[in-house]
């Protein structure tokens, strides 16, 4: 579970004020480790919230958004490896519909290696 809070903005376009709710959201992961060390999941996120406010006037952007997607990740050694992952949008009520790929270097140090 997550919460994302927003600060206001006083010099919004025009010379307007910008407020937004706090963005809740909860995650949930099916993983799989395999015996070389690799693994795999599938996730799904909601969010909910960050509702805004222009010079106090609410605005009909709230959000409800569904996310599903996969990682996959390789050790390359002890303290390092490379994921791949993926989303996408499947429900959205206002913004979070796009499509997301990406690679990512992971390093891990401290007790327990």
């Amino acid at each position: 579970a997550g919460v994302t809070f927003y600060t206001d903005n006083d010099d919004f376009f025009g010379g307007n004020k910008l407020s937004q709710d706090p963005l809740y959201s909860v995650q949930g992961h099916v993983i799989y480790g395999f015996r070389s060390g690799i693994w795999a999941s599938l996730d799904a996120t909601y969010f909910i919230g960050g509702r805004t406010t222009v010079n106090g006037v609410l605005n009909d952007d709230l959000q409800q958004n569904w996310r599903v997607g996969g990682t996959l990740a390789f050790p390359v050694n002890r303290e390092n490896s490379i994921k791949f992952y993926a989303s996408k949008g499947v429900s959205a009520r206002t913004g979070d519909n796009y499509d997301l790929i990406g690679v990512a270097w992971q390093y891990r140090w401290g007790a327990g290696l």
